[in-house]
């Protein structure tokens, strides 16, 4: 049961910052399951916490929060060691056209291509990180959270800023143009044509497909157009691979769509990163286990 805010000043408290720290796990940890974890522990220490001793709930909230993704990341490192295949994070519905936009508060950068870049960060770097560049804690707050002097805090920052600079677009597509783009690329990939697959894809695309181990996918990045072209002409080419069998086009962590139930009846969804008028990266996600929330919020009934 959710805390209801109108039971007492504690509880409105948290929901006032419940958006906030979603976000903030989120980003930590890359799946949705684990940041809703977190948010439970959260409530359950604040719940503990003496209300007269909290000066100021949103910095108290932020170090449960913070040190508990922090002692997560432990888990999930090892976890990721032993992944089968690439791994993705779980990604989440930015889609303003539908009714369901359950993480309304993550209205700045959650694009793929920052989520995976934040990966590749040391645990403390990503907080340094996404506390000051994307939540704009002060760093004497960061310095008391992650328990280091405000200039060792300035440097993980400035060495994360420096590995994710060049994982952010330089030219951000505007939405009638990416979108025209999407439709071409994936109509394109449905019928395996490497002229017009290869037109759209910049020279050095990547492919990035996570099944974790329970749906067939590529267990490596597959690099430049003309690989990436010609695996989407082997799969065309595929005699038991047909038209899905429920196709939407939706934007997930603020990028083009399309989601998509396999004639197989296997879940996808289909993520492109553009930038300067070409695909750069796609992100193919057949992972049941992240798909499941994802459905649900885009109101998508599979066919039985």
């Amino acid at each position: 049961m959710q805390p209801d805010p109108k039971r007492n000043p504690q509880e409105a408290a948290f929901e006032a910052e419940r958006g906030r720290l979603t976000g903030l796990a989120y980003r930590m940890l890359g799946t949705r399951a684990d940041a809703e974890d977190i948010l439970q522990d959260a409530w359950l220490r604040w719940q503990r916490a003496p209300a007269n001793d909290v000066e100021n709930p949103a910095a108290y909230l932020s170090t449960i929060v913070t040190r508990l993704c922090l002692d997560r990341m432990k888990q999930a490192r090892h976890r990721r060691e032993i992944y089968v295949g690439p791994w993705l994070p779980e990604p989440i519905l930015t889609d303003p056209s539908l009714t369901v936009t359950p993480m309304e508060t993550l209205d700045r950068d959650v694009s793929f291509a920052l989520m995976t870049a934040l990966e590749r960060l040391s645990p403390l770097e990503r907080a340094a990180f996404i506390l000051h560049d994307i939540f704009e804690t002060p760093f004497n707050e960061i310095a008391t959270l992650l328990e280091r002097s405000e200039a060792a805090c300035r440097q993980l920052a400035s060495r994360a800023r420096g590995n994710i600079a060049a994982a952010r677009p330089r030219f951000v597509p505007e939405a009638a143009e990416a979108d025209e783009l999407a439709d071409a690329f994936f109509a394109a990939a449905r019928t395996g044509d490497t002229k017009v697959l290869k037109q759209m894809l910049a020279d050095d695309a990547r492919l990035h497909t996570d099944g974790g181990g329970l749906k067939a996918a590529a267990l490596n990045i597959i690099e430049t157009a003309d690989k990436i072209s010609r695996f989407f002409a082997g799969l065309a080419r595929k005699p038991q691979i047909g038209r899905p069998l429920l196709a939407r086009r939706v934007n997930v962590n603020d990028l083009p769509a399309l989601l998509s139930l396999e004639y197989d009846g296997t879940r996808q969804a289909a993520i492109l990163d553009i930038a300067a008028g070409e695909i750069r990266t796609i992100y193919i996600i057949r992972n049941p286990e992240k798909l499941d929330r994802l459905w649900a919020d885009a109101n998508l009934n599979d066919p039985v």
